[in-house]
């Protein structure tokens, strides 16, 4: 990103429900991903650009081309492991990484490659780092996701979801982590995912182009700002970026505490077998999208409007039966629907924060 201006993340105009998914990414990587379904000229890419800018900085093993975390041996690659098991390491910060996959993508080069050839002359393992090593600890973006082959798609996922790269060629095999926020973006006119890919991003999002007419005058106004001086620009938005980006360091460091009850695990999977979805995975999702929006509010304990926003990123392209056009869910569809549950389970009494429900719902609802 260096020599290159980014839009601030704070200065998009409208588009709430994507910019919610990518910042519970930002603050939860283990959601698994955002997909942005949506025509074009709808700011997806500003908008993955504009949050990694907005990351906090990252601290990193100083000579690793992976960018191991200093904090977390058991996760470093294999080069880490030889070069420091004696634990001696010299850490430096860095940006969080930005990579741009292109669609014509091939498995080697996101994957990397072994030589074996030297490995079998020399007795050297020489890895030839692909895009998951640049992505390690940062946002890996893939614009026209649909285009991409299926099996690529299939790796990206993997990765996503474990959190590590293994390639091994003739008994030969090089690990690293590869840990990194997954947003795909895609125009639906030019073709689709298959139903087993899209279940397997976490959250997905239906945008269109904004009809408030003062929103679409702000979006130009914001726009040609930008372009006729981008420095000061962003100097404008520097102190909303700063909260922002304050907020998502303290919601990651606060999220390992936050709590859950039975209550609320009987809530999400009365809502998803209520709602026909297929699978565990959506339960997981909110489950962990639940959490993401305690920290990000620096509660230590989530309520019923956590999970119905979280829902609402999580399920529509997995209720079944209806084109995913049609298959959009909103909150207060959302909350009368948990509500009914809750009650069929002889659960609908308030929980044990629902001192906290109507404020923290008020202050949710404003984003």
């Amino acid at each position: 990103m260096a020599g290159r201006a980014v839009f601030p993340f704070t200065a998009i105009v409208g588009q709430e429900r994507m910019k919610r998914a990518l910042v519970l990414n930002a603050v939860s990587p283990q959601i698994g991903g955002v997909l942005i379904r949506g025509e074009r000229g709808t700011a997806k890419s500003t908008a993955a650009r504009a949050l990694a800018a907005l990351l906090p900085d990252i601290e990193v093993v100083a000579d690793c081309r992976f960018g191991c975390a200093p904090s977390r041996p058991n996760e470093w690659c294999d080069e880490c492991r030889a070069r420091h098991s004696d634990g001696k390491l010299e850490i430096i910060k860095r940006r969080t990484p930005f990579v741009d996959l292109p669609v014509s993508a091939t498995e080697d080069r996101v994957v990397g490659t072994l030589d074996i050839e030297k490995a079998i002359q020399k007795g050297e393992k020489h890895f030839e780092a692909g895009v998951l090593a640049s992505a390690n600890r940062g946002l890996l973006y893939v614009d026209e996701v649909n285009l991409l082959d299926d099996h690529v798609v299939d790796l990206l996922l993997d990765s996503a979801a474990m959190g590590v790269n293994v390639v091994e060629r003739e008994g030969i095999s090089f690990t690293h982590p590869a840990k990194f926020i997954l947003v795909g973006t895609m125009n639906p006119e030019e073709g689709d995912l298959r139903p087993q890919l899209l279940d397997r991003f976490a959250f997905s999002v239906h945008i269109t182009g904004l009809e408030d007419a003062q929103q679409r005058v702000q979006i130009m106004e914001r726009r040609i700002a930008f372009e006729m001086d981008p420095d000061g620009f962003r100097e404008q938005w520097a102190e909303q970026e700063k909260k922002l980006s304050d907020q998502i360091y303290n919601a990651r460091r606060l999220l390992n505490k936050v709590r859950y009850t039975r209550r609320d695990l009987m809530s999400i999977a009365g809502l998803t077998s209520s709602m026909n979805v297929d699978g565990h995975r959506a339960d997981l999702v909110i489950l962990r999208g639940a959490q993401a929006l305690a920290a990000l509010d620096s509660r230590e304990q989530i309520i019923d409007q956590d999970i119905v926003l979280a829902a609402e990123l999580a399920l529509p392209h997995r209720i079944k039966g209806r084109p995913f056009q049609d298959t959009a869910v909103n909150a207060y569809e959302l909350e009368e629907q948990l509500h009914d549950v809750q009650q069929e389970m002889g659960a609908a009494e308030p929980s044990e924060n629902a001192e906290q429900s109507e404020d923290a719902a008020a202050e949710k609802k404003k984003r």
